[in-house]
């Protein structure tokens, strides 16, 4: 699994707000980048969490791919 669909994934799971889920989403199927996250106040802190937790390598990669699955967008 790639950095960015890892960091989403924890983004995703770490928070309990529905716009931040949204901008783990939005990250995943790559219509903000991580820079433009980091620029977002609200999302900071949960984007610190995320990259220490994928240092740690504390993700089970068979949940990365599952959530991969459910959320990326496929445009035939």
């Amino acid at each position: 699994m790639d950095k960015v669909t890892c960091i989403a994934f924890l983004l995703f799971h770490s928070a309990k707000s529905q716009d931040i889920r949204e901008k783990a989403i939005q990250l995943l199927n790559g219509d903000v980048s991580l820079r433009d996250l980091k620029r977002i106040v609200a999302v900071q802190p949960h984007l610190v969490l995320a990259e220490s937790l994928l240092k740690k390598n504390k993700l089970d990669k068979n949940e990365v791919q599952k959530f991969a699955e459910e959320f990326m967008l496929i445009e035939v």
